[in-house]
């Protein structure tokens, strides 16, 4: 419910906003998820498994096979691109970043998880650290990932937002500017 909640927020920046393809989707939850709240959305999925798990569970949803470093994808196709907890998990981050930046018009919006809060050490140094999974992950900074935004934008770039959710203690729900919570978000808006 929060990264829902934090994904809204982001989506703010981009009223005009009416398609997306959500890069990495997995199961196709946001995708989804962003259908549901109005947006014409495709989902992007490299593994087989996942794919197949989309179209299960959201039948209407198209959701196409792809890599996220060679987006099958025209320039500046879909109004948004975005990527929900992905970049921590591909080979090539900058390189997935400059082809969202190539097939979106309006914007990019990047939600990763946050090395500096509670769970991002546990994910380095704790329990989490031994998993298969998240073990592997290459959490962000606020500052390295809005690095990564300007890079990959360019000249595009006219603005980011930056927010914050999942923090420790209850604060579950919070939306914060302040990038301690679990899960940091950014909207990169382009320059028209």
């Amino acid at each position: 419910m929060a990264e829902r909640r934090l994904l809204l927020h982001l989506l703010r920046a981009f009223p005009d906003a009416r398609s997306g393809v959500e890069i990495g989707c997995g199961t196709g939850h946001f995708a989804a998820f962003l259908a549901g709240h109005g947006l014409s959305m495709i989902g992007l999925e490299r593994a087989p498994a996942m794919l197949a798990d989309a179209h299960r569970r959201y039948p209407a949803l198209p959701v196409v096979a792809g890599d996220a470093h060679r987006l099958p994808f025209r320039d500046r196709s879909t109004d948004l691109a975005l990527f929900v907890t992905t970049l921590e998990f591909l080979e090539d981050p900058a390189g997935a970043l400059r082809e969202a930046v190539r097939v979106a018009h309006l914007g990019v919006v990047a939600m990763v998880l946050n090395r500096h809060s509670l769970g991002g050490l546990s994910r380095r140094w704790g329990p989490q650290s031994r998993g298969e999974l998240l073990g592997e992950a290459h959490d962000y900074s606020s500052a390295e990932l809005r690095l990564a935004l300007e890079q990959a934008a360019g000249s595009r770039l006219d603005a980011i937002r930056t927010a914050s959710t999942l923090f420790p203690d209850g604060l579950s729900q919070v939306i914060g500017r302040v990038s301690l919570g679990d899960v940091i978000g950014s909207a990169v808006r382009f320059a028209r």
